[in-house]
């Protein structure tokens, strides 16, 4: 059985929602931030050194990271399903975002949110480094969602899923989003999926913001 170490309000909610899509049981043991420092919990570094989620356990395998798990989920029990055809353009593309995700969107949203919580918000390093990043990477993103339906293409893939955080976390920020139809179109799309609504009832409560 899958264990899904699950922390409030975090990227492991987008595992749940890949379990989801893809029928598999799994079980989920739940942990939660500290309300003063958002930190996860002590408890989650039994289960991994650095005591970040998501991670996974299936028997004796342990896996971190988002992307990784992704893979690992997909290329296991994902039987072709949610990864485009091998040798195929939408096969790289699907690699690039899968990859992208966390490589490259991420990036400046957590330089942006740490800045945020340690009172520096509206420091010259946001205005003159972190905000035009924020804003090259999703001008970017609401450039490619104009090509296709999807990331890799016309049909959903895993890259969608790792591909919604990033965009839900900018979502908390109503001018970002008012201003990218196409990346408002992409949220509404992903929320509406049954798969999705099934993980926020087993997850739990879930937001992401720069509060």
């Amino acid at each position: 059985m899958i264990v899904v170490h699950h922390l409030n309000n975090s990227r492991s909610q987008r595992v749940l929602w890949l379990l989801e899509e893809l029928g598999i049981e799994y079980e989920i043991k739940f942990y939660e931030r500290d309300a003063k420092t958002m930190l996860a919990p002590e408890s989650l570094r039994q289960v991994h050194p650095l005591g970040k989620s998501p991670v996974i356990t299936d028997a004796d395998f342990t896996v971190a990271e988002s992307g990784a798990i992704v893979e690992y989920l997909v290329n296991r029990y994902g039987n072709g399903r949610l990864v485009p055809a091998s040798d195929t353009p939408e096969h790289l593309r699907y690699t690039y975002w899968l990859h992208y995700a966390e490589g490259s969107a991420m990036p400046p949203l957590v330089m942006r949110l740490i800045l945020n919580n340690f009172g520096a918000g509206e420091s010259s390093v946001v205005s003159g480094f972190v905000a035009p990043q924020i804003k090259l990477h999703f001008d970017y993103i609401e450039s490619e969602l104009r090509k296709s339906t999807w990331f890799a293409g016309e049909e959903f893939t895993a890259a969608d899923i790792q591909m919604s955080f990033p965009l839900e976390v900018v979502a908390s920020l109503p001018e970002e989003v008012e201003s990218r139809p196409k990346l408002k179109e992409f949220i509404e799309r992903i929320h509406a999926r049954s798969a999705y609504k099934r993980a926020l009832e087993r997850g739990g409560k879930y937001e992401v913001s720069f509060q």
